[in-house]
């Protein structure tokens, strides 16, 4: 495999790596405003596919979407406690509306509880205006201090959804399917195999009574909080007072729940699949799953690359042809910077014999086919091998770097020589949680739903361990 010269060996620098990425496969660039992205076209159109997929899942789940403003009163934010001590330190401030001084500040919305509890205030009555399950699509502000393209920025675009209901059991049950629904988002389309499970109550998100997460393991160990949903119980309908009549005409607080992905989906498709010669998109999230590049410019071979072109697309196969007027070698290496899934190349004696090539983004490996085979059914094959072989080679690669551990040496070893998702007991006392932060930054990603217990002594302090936990140094 001949390595692209314009992207820094993932071995020798990761971080160079991933911008250099970011930049020659015209995902996004720098904007004037500091921390701020502009998402070029080929890094929306990945963001579009991915917009489509969970847009759909969203709707089939009973969802509906709907737009909040961009501002928000700082009397609104103020009502949940938790809430606004979470986010004061990155809320951006509105203060003046031209050359007038506001009487009241304006936060740039940093997410949208607030906008929506108030909403569902006045909405809301009867136990009959239950459920509403919204979502919304838009950007966010948060004044980060250290930035980094998709992973962080000051402002991002994301989804929300924001949902009431009637009892906590459904409350509860919505925010569990939510997360379903991101994990099965990333298993089956972006093919990043993803640890889910509940953060601890340090870690869980300013105002929820619990967080729900779930956890990816990126190529070079480092963990991506990846989609998280959250259930509020009432401690957003009390200060809001969003109250109905049940069905015994008495008046009840509603239950609530959040639940968002990001941008950061982006960061995560990059560095778990991506190789020295740019990014390698799963084809079910690909926005072109096959390009044609005929070679040569005998009249024969572009009719030829044509033809195929219009019999895939009828068969919902997204497919480009490359016929500008640059060299096969350039025109290779540039969709396999763009990660186009599988390549088509023939030139006048390729067909002479009857036959074409194909060539695969993941492995490299190629083939000669006979124009006398179906190819429609053939690409769709080799596309779906390559969503499973992605997929297994990460999930291979998570499973090889993960790691139980019972004694602070093995752990510290891990972080400084082999990072991963690191297995590790726990007492369930903050400070011990606080303390491993001390070791490479080390924080806690989640307890799992299906708990181990493989040691009896907590990994921080020994005295008797209560849970495992997942740990691992995170972006």
């Amino acid at each position: 495999m001949k390595k692209n010269n314009k992207i820094t060996s993932r071995e020798l620098d990761f971080a160079q790596w991933y911008t250099d990425i970011v930049k020659e496969a015209g995902l996004a660039t720098y904007s004037p405003i500091k921390g701020s992205l502009i998402i070029e076209e080929y890094g929306y159109a990945i963001w579009e596919s991915m917009q489509e997929v969970l847009d759909d899942m969203f709707k089939k789940t009973g969802h509906k979407n709907v737009y909040m403003p961009l501002f928000i009163n700082e009397s609104l934010l103020n009502k949940e406690k938790d809430h606004i001590e979470g986010f004061a330190p990155e809320v951006a401030w509105v203060t003046h509306g031209g050359n007038e001084k506001l009487e009241e500040r304006l936060c740039v919305r940093p997410t949208s509880e607030t906008l929506f509890s108030d909403y569902y205030s006045k909405k809301i009555k009867s136990y009959r205006d239950l459920p509403r399950l919204y979502n919304q699509w838009c950007s966010v502000v948060r004044w980060e201090k250290e930035t980094r393209p998709f992973l962080r920025s000051r402002e991002f675009l994301w989804q929300e959804g924001h949902t009431v209901h009637e009892t906590e059991k459904e409350a509860r049950e919505e925010t569990l399917k939510m997360l379903d629904v991101y994990e099965t988002f990333f298993k089956e389309y972006l093919a990043i195999p993803v640890i889910k499970g509940r953060k601890t109550e340090k870690e869980k998100f300013a105002g929820a009574v619990e967080t729900y997460t779930i956890e990816a393991m990126m190529h070079n160990g480092i963990i991506l909080q990846s989609g998280t949903t959250h259930y509020f119980g009432t401690n957003f309908s009390k200060p809001f007072e969003i109250t109905f009549l049940d069905r015994n005409n008495e008046l009840q607080y509603a239950h609530q729940s959040s639940w968002g992905v990001s941008t950061r989906m982006i960061g995560a498709l990059i560095m778990t699949h991506g190789d020295d010669n740019g990014l390698i998109i799963p084809p079910k999230i690909a926005p072109t799953q096959v390009v044609i590049i005929p070679i040569g410019e005998d009249e024969k071979v572009v009719q030829k690359a044509k033809e195929l072109e219009t019999s895939l697309l009828k068969n919902n196969i997204r497919v480009i042809v490359d016929d500008s007027p640059k060299t096969p070698g350039f025109k290779f290496a540039q969709n396999e910077m763009l990660g186009i899934p599988l390549r088509i190349e023939f030139g006048l004696r390729d067909l002479e014999k009857n036959q074409i090539v194909l060539a695969r983004r993941d492995d490299y490996s190629k083939k000669e086919v006979s124009l006398d085979e179906d190819l429609n059914e053939l690409v769709s094959n080799i596309l779906e091998e390559i969503q499973k072989d992605i997929y297994n080679k990460a999930l291979a690669r998570r499973e090889e770097r993960t790691y139980k551990c019972t004694s602070k040496e093995e752990l510290e070893d891990i972080v400084k020589n082999k990072p991963g998702f690191i297995k590790a007991m726990w007492c369930e006392d903050e400070n011990c949680e606080t303390a491993l932060k001390e070791i490479g930054g080390l924080k806690s990603r989640c307890i799992p739903f299906e708990e181990e217990h493989f040691y009896d002594k907590c990994i921080c302090c020994g005295r008797k361990a209560k849970k495992m936990l997942y740990w691992g140094i995170q972006y």
